[in-house]
């Protein structure tokens, strides 16, 4: 009698252990190592400085919109402060390193746990807020410390910025795109491993019911209120550790940059790429961080073409136009983001040729 082979239609978990595995097959297991083989062997030799440039910002990026979906997409905690809270890890960093005389590897990991402290001050109030009144709050905290950026002088030089020493690590001088790329992907990767397995943790699970119902998870005996400064905590410590990186990245920084727009664009970074999800988070750090190259381009280019300067004008106050349009177009047609579509992707190359 011949034999029918059958072909799955889709991944099914028979034992509690399978729920909590990363990869689900040795496919993706593959994959990943993959994936680690190109970013830290292939791709630094075959970019240019320019794009090894974006590529480290993109890295930067990543890691902050990481903590901020943490705390938005997994514990429902709305935060517009988050640009705010990367601007204190970057002068903790800048300040440790000129004041106190921190090495890189030290001020990094400090202005990580100094942003930490400042992000559970700011989340006090979500004992009693929620919602509206908690993005108000945090909104609060992002001219706050955007006031103290520029008019606390003696600790932050003010307008004048902070220039700061070379990064050196273990006695080697991290000096070009290149050895920096090698340490912000370095952090990029253990920091987004640890946030992974931390979702599967009790504290994952914590914020999660926190998200779907904090009534009910409180019901349950879940601490609701130690949970949530938790998770400003470890959403602060990535935005924090992401300023420091990039303040030595950058070489000098200034309270200009650290804006409500940058706290607008993490918020387009994890909507875009998918609300409650790792790679979803990176997925809108790319985006993003490329749309801005691509507006910031487009200017220079028509700028440089005689009789096209009135179109680079048009084109340069467009960021906010685009980043608003790209989360409204995502929010009705996407609503997953871009995770939800790399899913699909993926799910159809696992059931290939089968639709479903």
């Amino acid at each position: 009698m011949r034999k029918l082979k059958l072909h799955p239609c889709g991944k099914f978990n028979e034992q509690y252990g399978e729920e909590l595995t990363i990869f689900s097959t040795d496919f993706g297991r593959l994959w990943m190592w993959v994936g680690l083989f190109l970013l830290f062997v292939v791709l630094p030799f075959i970019c240019k400085p320019y794009h090894l440039y974006v590529i480290n910002h993109i890295g930067i990026a990543a890691i902050a919109a990481v903590g901020l979906n943490i705390l938005i997409g997994y514990t429902g905690q709305i935060s517009l402060g988050h640009g705010a809270f990367f601007g204190v890890g970057a002068y903790a960093a800048a300040i440790l390193a000129t004041a106190v005389g921190f090495p890189f590897w030290l001020s990094v990991i400090s202005a990580g746990v100094i942003t930490a402290f400042v992000g559970v001050l700011f989340g006090i109030p979500s004992v009693r807020l929620k919602h509206l009144y908690l993005t108000i709050a945090t909104l609060a905290g992002q001219f706050i410390l955007q006031y103290i950026f520029v008019q606390w002088e003696s600790l932050t030089k003010g307008p004048m910025g902070i220039m700061l020493p070379r990064a050196t690590l273990f006695g080697i001088d991290v000096k070009g795109d290149r050895n920096f790329y090698y340490v912000i992907f370095v952090c990029f990767v253990i920091l987004t491993w640890v946030a992974v397995n931390l979702i599967r943790t009790r504290f994952g699970r914590a914020f999660i019911a926190i998200r779907d119902n904090d009534r009910a998870a409180e019901g349950m005996g879940i601490p609701i209120f130690k949970y949530k400064l938790i998770s400003f905590a470890i959403s602060s410590f990535y935005a924090g550790f992401a300023g420091g990186l990039a303040a030595y990245y950058i070489g000098s920084i200034t309270p200009e940059p650290y804006t409500l727009m940058l706290s607008v664009e993490y918020i387009a970074m994890i909507i875009i790429g998918g609300l409650g999800s790792i790679p979803g988070a990176v997925f809108g750090a790319i985006f993003i961080t490329l749309l801005n190259e691509i507006l910031s381009q487009s200017t220079q280019f028509f700028m440089n073409i005689e009789g096209l300067a009135k179109i680079a004008l048009t084109i340069a106050p467009l960021r906010e136009f685009v980043f608003g349009l790209a989360i409204v177009l995502f929010i009705i047609f996407e609503p997953k983001g871009l995770a939800e579509v790399w899913r699909i992707i993926r799910s159809g190359f696992r059931l290939w040729p089968f639709s479903y």
